[in-house]
């Protein structure tokens, strides 16, 4: 089994920053950490969930083109956490998080959350004056 739980939402002002993590575990995970490919999704009211970030196996990275520049995505391979440093948080970025893992890496890379297998629960991000 997989499971993905997310941390480190809040709330924060405009320009601001927030530092949200995903700790994997669970022993399917935990035998082939290193061959999964992971990601963050949004989901803002009313509004369908969007890629944010993914990372592959081998380190390379995919951003969407609105957070490109603020939000930066990495891995903790010893801790097999996830995480998403997002900086200059402006109030479209407010959303419900979601940390997503998959041995696939083609959903991350096309964008289509529809074909990953492993989801958490989500974290919530409010940006507001």
């Amino acid at each position: 089994q997989v499971h993905l739980v997310e941390s480190g939402g809040g709330s924060v002002q405009p320009g601001g920053s927030l530092r949200i993590s995903c700790a994997a575990s669970g022993s399917t995970f935990t035998a082939s950490a290193s061959t999964y490919c992971m990601g963050w999704f949004r989901q803002a009211p009313g509004k369908e969930r969007e890629e944010v970030a993914a990372i592959g196996p081998g380190g390379a990275t995919k951003y969407a083109d609105s957070v490109k520049g603020r939000l930066i995505i990495s891995k903790d391979y010893a801790r097999n956490t996830l995480y998403l440093q997002m900086n200059n948080l402006q109030p479209e970025d407010t959303a419900m998080y979601y940390c997503a893992a998959d041995h696939s890496c083609q959903p991350f890379w096309s964008g289509n959350a529809a074909g990953i297998v492993y989801w958490g629960q989500g974290t919530r991000v409010t940006v507001s004056s």
